[in-house]
């Protein structure tokens, strides 16, 4: 589990205001889950209007995660474990008002 981490791609035509509230999520993300330093964000790519830019979720983050909210990600939408993740995560930025678009990227 120590070298375990998760990646979403998070797509934004505002990158600038959404990378700092993609931050700030993050920051009270891992805050409520006791962690520091639990989470990088990759270098944005721009294309057609749209910028991209990575966001992972180191392992220490996912326990934590998964310690809090374990019992509401089981109960978010989905069959496997990553869609209820994603939707779980999707919903947590929703809820602090950054509405981006973000999928799970696959090994």
């Amino acid at each position: 589990m120590s070298n375990y981490a998760v990646i979403f791609e998070v797509s934004t035509t505002k990158y600038e205001v959404d990378k700092e509230r993609v931050t700030l999520v993050m920051k009270d993300l891992q805050s409520s889950c006791g962690v520091t330093d639990g989470f990088l964000l990759c270098n944005p790519v721009e294309k057609f209007g749209w910028t991209f830019f990575k966001i992972l979720f180191k392992s220490e983050l996912l326990a934590g995660m998964q310690e809090k909210f374990g019992t509401q990600i089981m109960n978010t939408k989905g069959k496997a474990f990553q869609e209820k993740f994603t939707d779980f995560v999707t919903k947590f930025f929703e809820s602090k008002n950054c509405k981006i678009r973000m999928k799970l990227v696959e090994d």
